[in-house]
């Protein structure tokens, strides 16, 4: 079983008992960190691809070190210049092992979208059961559906809306 998640602004293959070096995350050595943007999980060969995340899925692991990455050296030159500079950057890293990895049963406690979830709930208006008899075209063969434009008047893609349409094939 693995995952592919998001850690720290980058994705990474996960699978249990893994360790990994991620840019440096909050927490002290020896803490459990949950990941929930989880993105695709398999489970032996079964597939779950989220859209963006999977909902619920979530990842955890344990800091085991911050430590800091090799030294990049950053040579710039101007040839027949004089112009020399020569910087170097060593990264902070934190390693990580996986614990676990949860397909279902973790509720995604953070993040922006679960933010605008719960401020901004659409109000849907029920609609009668006969209403929504007639608005179902979903079992209509092209044929059918071509027919029943032609009687109700439409002539073209661009003298419609879909309302106009649902409303007039209803008919």
């Amino acid at each position: 079983m693995y995952a592919i998640v998001e850690i720290a602004g980058q994705q990474f293959k996960v699978e249990k008992d893994q360790q990994l070096y991620v840019h440096r995350l909050d927490g002290k050595e020896g803490d459990k960190v949950d990941f929930h943007d989880v993105l695709l999980i398999d489970d032996n060969g079964k597939v779950n691809v989220g859209a963006p995340a999977i909902d619920g899925a979530k990842v955890t692991a344990k800091i085991l070190q911050h430590l800091k990455g090799d030294k990049v050296i950053v040579f710039k030159k101007k040839r027949r210049k004089g112009y020399k500079k020569k910087n170097g950057h060593r990264q902070f890293l934190t390693q990580i092992e996986i614990d676990s990895i949860l397909a279902k049963g973790a509720k995604n406690s953070g993040g922006k979208a679960a933010a605008k979830k719960e401020t901004a709930a659409p109000v849907k208006e029920e609609k009668p059961a006969a209403a929504a008899e007639s608005n179902d075209l979903s079992g209509k063969t092209v044929a059918e559906l071509k027919e029943m434009a032609k009687a109700a008047g439409i002539t073209g893609i661009s003298s419609m809306k879909k309302a106009d349409l649902i409303e007039a094939l209803s008919k």
